[in-house]
Formats: C-alpha cells, sequence, structure tokens
C-alpha cells in the first residue's frame, strides 16, 4: 500500500491555481471537458479534479491534459531548470574548499 503524501500548504495553493490555469486555457479554446479528457485519455472525473488542482493525479495525466491544451507539457521542462537554491549550496560549499595546489611543471634548477 502507498503512503499518503503530505503536502505544505503552499504547494496545495500551488496545485489549485495550476488546475484554475489548466481550466481557464480549456474555457478560452471554448474546448468542452468531455473532449480535452478523450483527447488526454483520461477520464472526465480525472480531468475535474486536474482543475480543481487535486494532489491525488498523476503527474502522467497533467502532462497529457497540458500537451492537448497547445503543446504545454514541454514546461514541464522548466521545473527546477534554474535551480538558484541549489547553486548557492554548492557555491558555499565550494568557498569552503581549498583549490588544489599547483603542479611545477617547470624543471628544477
Amino acid at each position: 500500500m502507498q503512503k499518503a503524501v503530505i503536502l505544505e500548504p503552499d504547494t496545495v495553493s500551488i496545485l489549485k491555481k495550476m488546475g484554475e490555469q489548466i481550466k481557464l486555457a480549456r474555457l478560452r479554446r471554448k474546448l468542452a471537458i468531455e473532449d480535452v479528457a478523450d483527447s488526454a485519455g483520461i477520464s472526465r472525473t480525472t480531468l475535474w479534479a486536474i482543475e480543481k488542482g487535486e494532489s491525488k493525479v498523476s503527474i502522467g495525466a497533467y502532462a497529457a491534459v497540458l500537451h492537448v491544451l497547445n503543446n504545454s507539457d514541454a514546461d514541464f521542462l522548466l521545473i527546477a531548470k534554474e535551480d538558484a537554491y541549489g547553486r548557492a549550496l554548492q557555491d558555499e560549499e565550494l568557498l569552503l574548499k581549498r583549490a588544489p595546489k599547483r603542479k611545477n611543471n617547470r624543471a628544477q634548477h
């Protein structure tokens, strides 16, 4: 049995906003929920859950819907692309290390 995922309130808020944005994208295109669900290969209930920002829906279902809505699934490639926090941690660690000693390649006299 899979352990339930506990999400931070900020993450819940982000998912709800994302669901809202997906719903608006569908409505702007004047697409029926049934048509988008069929094109994405998911049920209407799953699409409804996506538009509500439910966390129990697989990321694959989200990607399928985004693909139907003008190939927006490529936006997933932007996730963690610019990892400012990770770079700061890495830089902090690098500043604590000493540079390697220079090898003396000159001939000794």
